[in-house]
């Protein structure tokens, strides 16, 4: 069966695929889903952590519920938005890691908001997915 989603990266664009991420994702018709921006809270109500690559493991753990969830697979995400407080270069450093690491090879498109604030004064970063349902 052929893939319902291509990943592009043109030489005409910057490289993103040594980022981990694609420029261009191509969708064949489908359903889709669309997953609500996931911050740092978990279901046992536990304190959200001060340090932003921990709240970014928690926020992608949510994530990856979500897919499960949906019987779908990081490699169904067409793009991925997140927003965080306080966008910096070395704040961005730290949680691509634990971003990848959820991705698990599968480089769907990825956009970067920085933002004045989320949810609630304790959270620094949030992650939305597009999502082309398996089937």
């Amino acid at each position: 069966m052929a893939p319902t989603i291509v990943r592009l990266n043109p030489a005409s664009l910057p490289d993103a695929a040594a980022m981990g991420y694609s420029q261009i994702s191509i969708v064949e018709p489908g359903r889709m889903a669309y997953v609500s921006g996931q911050v740092a809270w978990r279901p046992n109500g536990e304190p959200v952590p001060a340090d932003v690559a921990e709240q970014m493991k928690i926020v992608a753990a949510n994530a990856k519920a979500a897919l499960d969830a949906l019987g779908a697979s990081p490699a169904d995400i067409v793009i991925a938005r997140c927003f965080m407080t306080n966008l910096t270069p070395d704040r961005l450093n730290q949680i691509f890691p634990p971003l990848l690491d959820m991705f698990n090879g599968a480089m769907p498109c990825i956009t970067g908001v920085g933002v004045a604030a989320l949810a609630a004064p304790d959270l620094q970063v949030e992650l939305e997915l597009t999502v082309r349902l398996p089937g």
